[in-house]
């Protein structure tokens, strides 16, 4: 077992003008990273996206509601998908996991770099006839800053999202983590004045700062209260069940030609890099 253990913390403040999340998620980034064998810039933009989830899937209501964070991007990273449930389950891929890139102006792991130009998707499925679909803009394609746009924009919520993946010099992760901060209508400004002294959550999460003591920190003077601690983790949810549903319902037609092939078809998961493999015996059942 690690020593580390990641959980979200959910508080309110400034008697309750504001809502805030902060989260430590050192062991999620680190299980993204081993799975898919991503380089240091692929791990800090998927740690920030998965960091980000857990803590926007614990704002979920239902037991059933998934959130799924989507950046499509005109950079050498390809593009990241992460999903996130109400139980704060999070996985994720990127579409180029060994992309390499020089450090940035200052000698930070270049992400906004890594992603370019592109969208991010924010996609709500509530159990609703269709899903929620908030689109906007990569403002900075640093991702805090992308989801603090996306809220303001899409939610018309005025947030401050701070998130942050620090990498040792192996090359696994050290730290990660973060907050999301809302403001109820109303709020005054002495919120935004503390924030322009924050300057780094890896900072924080190096010192031994939990994220009880990030969100005192950050609010320092508001009344912070302590409401919940949510465990999260990284977990896929992939199944043999799972994966012969979706290979029965792909079509009569296309199930005939696999199995005239004669060949056992693979499937993998793109989540966690399961292999399911179905031989022509097992594919005829799905003809039923």
């Amino acid at each position: 077992m690690s020593e580390y253990k990641d959980y979200i913390v959910r508080a309110t403040a400034a008697d309750h003008q504001l809502r805030a999340f902060a989260v430590t998620s050192r062991d999620i980034v680190e299980k993204a990273r081993e799975i898919h064998n991503t380089s240091p810039v692929a791990t800090a933009a998927i740690g920030r996206l998965l960091t980000a989830a857990s803590m926007m899937g614990s704002m979920m209501k239902g037991e059933k509601d998934v959130l799924t964070l989507q950046i499509e991007c005109g950079g050498p990273i390809g593009g990241i998908t992460v999903t996130a449930d109400s139980n704060a389950d999070v996985k994720g891929y990127v579409n180029n996991p060994n992309v390499i890139l020089p450090p940035n102006a200052q000698g930070k792991l270049d992400v906004s770099g890594a992603l370019g130009p592109g969208f991010l998707n924010v996609i709500k499925d509530i159990g609703l006839r269709e899903p929620y679909n908030g689109q906007t803009h990569l403002v900075s394609g640093e991702i805090a800053e992308d989801l603090t746009y996306y809220f303001a924009t899409s939610e018309q919520v005025p947030s401050s999202v701070g998130l942050g993946v620090l990498m040792d010099k192996d090359n696994h992760v050290r730290q990660a983590g973060g907050f999301i901060i809302q403001v109820m209508p109303d709020t005054d400004d002495k919120l935004e004045a503390r924030l322009g002294e924050v300057h780094s959550v890896t900072d924080m999460l190096d010192k031994g700062m939990t994220p009880e003591d990030i969100l005192g920190y950050v609010l320092d003077g508001m009344d912070v209260e302590i409401l919940e601690t949510i465990p999260t983790q990284y977990k896929c949810n992939c199944s043999v069940e799972r994966v012969s549903k979706a290979i029965a319902s792909i079509g009569k037609k296309d199930l005939q030609e696999m199995i005239d092939d004669g060949e056992p078809i693979e499937v993998n998961c793109q989540f966690c890099g399961s292999h399911y493999k179905f031989d022509t015996e097992q594919l005829k059942t799905f003809m039923n």
